[in-house]
């Protein structure tokens, strides 16, 4: 399969990488790095990436920014950047991107367990990642020619303690790796509108 992965040199990103390239084609993209760039905030920005890779059997999201403000400090304006990057980003590239994707592909985006299990300072990437899987369950019954939708919600990474610890204690983090393999599941298996959640 071609797979486009989005956010191809983060943790996760670098995990699916390993993962796929095994048995498949990874297009890797990144905001600044990759084979190829891609801003998901701007839809301009995503239609020329999908015009650069052309047709492809899996798109990966594992990309999406949110702010982590205490809930006492915010306003309105603290949300636009989860709602614009990490929400509408992947919305996006379902609604752009299904004009590329070849019959039967699949797309995986990535939310998280904050709307599941939330911490200080994390309204805005709850409401985030409870939508983006609302948004998933949804646009499974609706997508034509046999294109799945997956999300994917893992728990906090091993691999990233040494900077969220302080927020995450009493969580039982996940390797990359193990969170690799439900992106697997969703590109090479054949379920549609589910979650995956990891750890």
């Amino acid at each position: 399969m071609k797979v486009l992965l989005i956010g191809a040199s983060g943790t996760i990103g670098s995990a699916v990488k390993a993962e796929l390239s095994q048995r498949h084609e990874v297009i890797t993209i990144g905001r600044k790095s990759g084979d190829f760039q891609v801003d998901i905030s701007d839809s301009a920005s995503i239609r020329q990436l999908f015009a650069q890779t052309g047709k492809f059997d899996a798109l990966v999201c594992a990309a999406g920014s949110v702010n982590f403000v205490p809930l006492g400090e915010m306003d309105a304006s603290h949300f636009d950047l989860g709602l614009q990057d990490k929400l509408m980003g992947q919305v996006n590239l379902l609604l752009i991107g299904r004009e590329f994707a070849n019959d039967g592909a699949s797309f995986t985006f990535t939310s998280g367990i904050l709307n599941r299990d939330p911490i200080r300072t994390g309204a805005s990437a709850a409401l985030v990642n409870g939508a983006i899987d609302a948004f998933v369950k949804a646009a499974a019954i609706e997508l034509p020619r046999g294109l799945r939708i997956n999300s994917v919600s893992p728990n906090v990474l091993v691999e990233a303690m040494g900077s969220y610890a302080p927020y995450f204690r009493g969580f039982k983090p996940v390797p990359a790796a193990d969170v690799a393999l439900s992106y697997a599941k969703s590109v090479e298996g054949l379920q549609t509108g589910q979650t995956y959640i990891v750890g």
